[in-house]
């Protein structure tokens, strides 16, 4: 009886240790298994070296979408940036008077360039335009020689009066777009307007929508 015990103690045994070499068999040691590797997605940053705007355009003008706080960049038909944008501390609605903090609505073009600006850098519009001037007239804000003064500013593609009661002085310019903080200006972050004074020259056409 003793002995069929310690058989059976062998066989035990001798099963234990061939379960064991199986699993040392079978499994691989620590220093091959591969770390999973996980390959990050590409950012798409339009600020990459290799994405930079080829200048000059041929063909380059701005649209401004208000509602959206947006300016676009394009060259013809194609969209080459969307820029954030902050507006006047009055935002909704078009321009009338001088101190009403809106932001103008209408077909502008680039007067002036300004790399001396106090808010960075600047491009002035040529506003007040030829609607706001016929407004104006109706209104009994500007008489009639400053009304025609203005329409002979814009047929010339020169800077019209900005020393009127419509206004002016209206730019696109830098130090920062995180809210409407302006006068009726457009304002943009500095990286991204000193992309745009780049691309635009005199004379570029710059439409602002509601």
């Amino acid at each position: 009886m003793k002995r069929l015990f310690v058989l059976a103690l062998v066989v035990a045994a001798t099963g234990a240790a061939w379960v064991m070499l199986q699993k040392k068999v079978n499994t691989p040691a620590i220093a091959d298994v591969s770390p999973v590797t996980v390959t990050p997605k590409p950012v798409s940053d339009e600020r990459r070296p290799d994405s930079r705007l080829k200048l000059p355009l041929a063909d380059p003008h701005v649209v401004v979408k208000k509602s959206r706080r947006r300016l676009m960049l394009f060259d013809g038909d194609k969209q080459l940036r969307a820029y954030r944008v902050g507006l006047g501390y009055t935002p909704a609605g078009d321009k009338t008077r001088q101190g009403d903090g809106r932001t103008p609505e209408g077909s502008f073009y680039v007067c002036v360039k300004n790399a001396a600006s106090k808010f960075y850098l600047s491009l002035g519009l040529s506003y007040p335009d030829k609607e706001h001037a016929a407004r104006g007239l109706r209104d009994g804000l500007i008489n009639r020689a400053q009304h025609d003064e203005i329409i002979s500013a814009l047929a010339r593609q020169q800077r019209p009066p900005w020393d009127t009661r419509l206004g002016g002085e209206i730019f696109i310019h830098g130090n920062g777009s995180a809210s409407d903080w302006t006068w009726g200006c457009i304002a943009l972050d500095n990286e991204d307007m000193k992309e745009l004074f780049e691309a635009m020259p005199k004379g570029a056409a710059v439409v602002i929508e509601p």
